[in-house]
């Protein structure tokens, strides 16, 4: 066992999200292990552009207002301590209410073949962005 040295935080590529997002590296070990982890941090109404992921991923919302969108047009709104899953091809996107920051925890898995785990796509329109939310209910 051993301490996990980690980068420092960095900034996300403006080729896949809209407004200032970080992020810091949680896992993302050698193989065998495909697991990849990262806390993200998102500006006010900032978020990622259209993506899916080959196995699928989960957001764990740990601060603020979190949206996550499909395609078909649904929103989720999340709040701390929920979680949301999104399937393996689904083109989705996630990010931060307009009026505060928020945090998740981004969790995914490599293909393991060598076939990208992310594909990226164009940015969410401000349009796509302000569609009615779905909130879970207790």
């Amino acid at each position: 066992m051993e301490f996990v040295q980690h980068p420092p935080t960095s900034k996300a590529p403006a080729d896949w999200f809209t407004g200032d997002v970080w992020w810091d590296v949680i896992a993302a070990g050698p193989a065998p292990s495909r697991l990849r982890a990262n806390l993200v941090r998102f500006a006010p109404g900032a978020r990622t552009h259209w993506h899916a992921h080959a196995v699928g991923q989960t957001l764990h919302v740990v601060s603020g207002t979190a949206y996550a969108g499909t395609r078909d047009g649904r929103i989720l709104e999340a709040h701390p301590g929920e979680t949301v899953s999104c399937p393996p091809g689904e083109e989705h996107w996630h990010g931060a209410a307009p009026d505060r920051f928020m945090e998740h925890i981004a969790m995914w898995e490599t293909t393991g073949d060598g076939t990208p785990e992310t594909t990226w796509a164009q940015p969410v329109t401000d349009e796509q962005y302000a569609r009615p939310r779905t909130r879970r209910r207790p």
